[in-house]
């Protein structure tokens, strides 16, 4: 039973880490592709504030809440190969 309990924190630490590392890349190309929208021309106003809107969408956005099936995906995977080892 431990050994479980051990194995879920490790699990559970490690996809924490990769969340953390693939939210800041992800965060760092959206970014990115705001700067080069706006620099290549055609939108007026402030590039600060075209930016911080850009983010403020993309943090509301469906692709930052697709980050949350690095956790998700490997716990059913882990559940289902449990599952049909233990009760087949």
């Amino acid at each position: 039973m431990i050994g479980i309990l051990r194995a879920a924190v490790l699990g559970f630490i490690v996809l924490s880490v990769i969340y953390v590392l693939i939210s800041i890349y992800s965060r760092s190309v959206r970014r990115e592709k705001l700067e080069k929208k706006f620099d290549a021309g055609g939108i007026e106003g402030d590039r600060e504030t075209y930016i911080k809107d850009g983010m403020t969408a993309y943090e509301k956005g469906l692709r930052r809440r697709l980050l949350w099936l690095i956790y998700i995906i490997p716990a059913v995977v882990v559940s289902a190969t449990v599952y049909l080892i233990n009760y087949q």
